[in-house]
């Protein structure tokens, strides 16, 4: 994978994570978070957005950041939401890229240190999959397995893409995708959808790398599918039609300044002892 002379170099991470009722574990993934960017020399903040806690996440976090100065305790003091909670993040941040990342330690560290190297080559969005080589998953439920393959296939066929995790949250974005894929309309867990699928039909170029993710070991899952159908459904298809039907207004316009030519697929490359595969860009999509 090649870099590009025309983006600018980064210099600051940000890392908005949405938290609700976590406070079994908040504390070690923000600590486990930090010690692993400082030990990487990765200038970083940390923005927890706490989301209508009732218990005591958010006092944990402001004892927290006595010794973590880095972490920015936020409260989002509008509607509670999941997408919500996070674009209220995305808001605030000061970084020139931003990690969207879990409370729950379900995403690893380490793949935030890899999500930044490969932004720092000048690749605009980094996308993580769980079902790719060198990618896995600890105790996955099943029945929350089946259906994540079921509409991964079914998006990867609708959109002509050959991501095939687009629904995981956890992915890495350049200041100027966010900005590009505004305004946001999903307030829920439909905005893990909405995000990747924007960047890619609006011409941003991407990645894709092998992550892990473990189910959390505290605390209760707050994705409820039998909520959320309908409003991935819609989310979907309101890209698409942007995708098919907007004859390119929303699409970014400086295409030169393209990471990658839009060519076909890249095969899957050896990259510092991992497997990291090379996906079709704004040629392909």
């Amino acid at each position: 994978m090649s870099s590009s002379p025309l983006k600018k170099p980064l210099h600051l991470l940000s890392v908005v994570i949405p938290a609700r009722n976590e406070e079994g574990c908040i504390r070690a993934t923000v600590e486990h978070l930090h010690l692993e960017l400082k030990l990487n020399d990765i200038a970083h903040e940390i923005l927890v957005v706490d989301d209508g806690s009732t218990d005591r996440t958010s006092e944990i976090l402001t004892n927290l950041q006595k010794s973590i100065p880095n972490l920015r305790p936020l409260r989002n003091s509008g509607e509670n939401g999941f997408g919500r909670a996070i674009v209220f993040g995305l808001d605030r941040m000061q970084g020139d890229a931003v990690v969207v990342m879990m409370a729950d330690e379900s995403d690893d560290c380490r793949d935030v240190v890899r999500y930044w190297r490969e932004l720092e080559t000048g690749v605009e969005c980094v996308f993580g999959s769980r079902f790719i080589k060198g990618g896995g998953t600890i105790d996955y439920p099943y029945v929350k397995l089946v259906m994540n393959r079921l509409v991964n296939w079914g998006l990867k066929a609708i959109f002509q893409i050959r991501l095939n995790d687009t629904t995981n949250a956890f992915k890495a974005y350049r200041r100027e995708v966010i900005e590009g894929c505004r305004p946001f309309l999903a307030p829920h867990f439909n905005l893990t959808v909405e995000l990747p699928l924007k960047a890619i039909v609006r011409g941003f170029s991407w990645t894709v790398i092998p992550i892990t993710w473990r189910n959390r070991r505290s605390g209760v899952a707050k994705l409820k599918l039998t909520e959320m159908g309908s409003r991935y459904f819609f989310i979907c298809c309101y890209v698409w039609l942007e995708k098919y039907f907007s004859r390119g207004d929303y699409r970014r316009k400086n295409l030169a300044a393209q990471t990658f030519p839009a060519e076909d697929a890249v095969p899957v490359e050896e990259t510092a002892g991992l497997k990291k595969e090379t996906l079709p860009t704004t040629g392909s999509v």
